[in-house]
């Protein structure tokens, strides 16, 4: 059976058919359309994402100026939801919303937990995702203080390379903290 999530599940936990169609079983499928939010501030947060197909971003909004401050894009492969509210079980304080028409697996808190206390190979796979995602954090925040906008931009650039022509520039530009004219200066160089 060939499938997007087991496929990436995989790449840490090998899965048996029937241990995968016993996951899949606690997802939802949804389709989103582009512009749509999957997330909305203020929403209660019933679900975490993994991404089948399209792109999408995480941001905040500064409601006095009207500015959008991107921390996070996911595409196919990933995952992405408001993991405070998510795991809190609170209100989300974020946007998430499709930059393309997207297909996503849906998975509740409950369904997560239960997952992990049945099934060992789920709960290895997202104690190695959360340390892989710690690390990634880790080294974006090392980045954002301490690299150029230059460093920035070409990091971005290595470690996204199939991310860069399916989002407009200024989404990067406020992902990679930069005004979108300083963008434009470093992908012209």
């Amino acid at each position: 059976m060939n499938h997007l999530l087991k496929d990436h599940i995989e790449t840490i936990s090998p899965l048996s058919d029937e241990e995968f169609a016993y996951i899949l079983s606690h997802f939802v499928f949804k389709k989103i359309k582009k512009h749509a939010f999957l997330v909305q501030e203020g929403d209660p947060v019933k679900y975490e994402y993994f991404v089948l197909k399209g792109c999408l971003k995480a941001y905040v909004a500064d409601n006095a100026t009207g500015k959008e401050f991107i921390f996070q894009f996911a595409a196919e492969d990933w995952w992405i939801t408001d993991r405070e509210a998510f795991f809190k079980r609170s209100t989300a304080t974020v946007n998430i919303d499709c930059l393309e028409d997207c297909e996503v697996l849906a998975l509740t808190l409950e369904n997560r937990e239960k997952l992990g206390v049945e099934m060992w190979k789920y709960e290895h796979f997202l104690s190695v995702k959360a340390y892989w995602g710690y690390i990634s954090l880790q080294k974006r925040l090392q980045m954002m203080i301490m690299g150029s906008a230059k460093d920035r931009y070409e990091n971005f650039i290595a470690q996204y390379p199939n991310l860069f022509n399916r989002i407009p520039k200024s989404f990067i530009a406020s992902y990679l903290g930069v005004s979108r004219e300083t963008l434009s200066r470093l992908y012209k160089s």
